[in-house]
């Protein structure tokens, strides 16, 4: 009989452990990766159980912003987990777990809307073709508010209240360009799931900003 094979958990976000280890962080570290992976699912399942009787077509914005906003979530995801990781600052931590699990849930449901449509995770029209004007909205290939690839690479290398400040000001600057793109869709759809989820999703992030700019005008002294 062979030898029973072990499973590792995917990593999340930065792997880097802080310089030094703390079991409780690591603990937390691991349960909020749990609970990511956890709501990614019930938001996924969550989508396919609500029933529909029109389905909207590749082009449509419903669509387009399925996929547009599930790449800025990743985004954001990722940011909120080096946050939930490194951060020093306790609120600071706090922010970046919850927005972190927030919505890598509401990627899930997004993508579980595409399955139930019978369309493509990725579609063939460019970023940000489902708003009007959005191709205007789009810099070096990057949505409204997403962080450059410098810029997600130093996030990545900061440390201590370096790294607390620069999640915060590119986490304003996020979800800012994602309200952006929430709105978008709000004033083009009338589909009842994406109505309902894109109204969470801007209520979320307005109490997200509040959170983070008065975290950041404190850090800021």
């Amino acid at each position: 009989m062979s030898a029973p094979t072990t499973t590792e958990t995917p990593s999340l976000g930065d792997p880097t452990p802080p310089e030094r280890p703390d079991t409780g962080r690591r603990w937390g570290v691991a349960a909020l990766a749990l609970a990511v992976v956890v709501g990614l699912l019930l938001g996924y399942a969550g989508g396919l159980l609500t029933p529909r009787l029109t389905r909207p077509g590749d082009a449509s914005a419903e669509a387009g912003f399925a996929r547009d906003m599930t790449t800025h979530h990743a985004q954001a995801v990722e940011m909120g987990l080096i946050a939930f990781q490194r951060a020093t600052d306790p609120e600071v931590r706090s922010i970046g777990g919850d927005i972190a699990l927030g919505q890598q849930g509401e990627m899930g449901a997004m993508q579980s809307w595409l399955r139930s449509w019978g369309l493509d995770p990725t579609g063939s029209q460019p970023p940000m073709s489902w708003m009007p004007d959005g191709a205007m909205t789009v810099k070096n290939g990057l949505m409204p508010g997403m962080a450059t690839p410098e810029e997600m690479a130093a996030l990545r290398a900061a440390q201590g209240r370096d790294l607390d400040v620069r999640f915060l000001t590119m986490m304003i600057k996020h979800h800012l360009g994602g309200i952006h793109m929430i709105d978008a869709v709000l004033d083009a759809t009338d589909e009842p799931d994406v109505v309902r989820t894109a109204q969470t999703m801007k209520n979320t992030q307005q109490t997200d900003l509040t959170n983070l700019q008065n975290a950041l005008k404190r850090l800021n002294g």
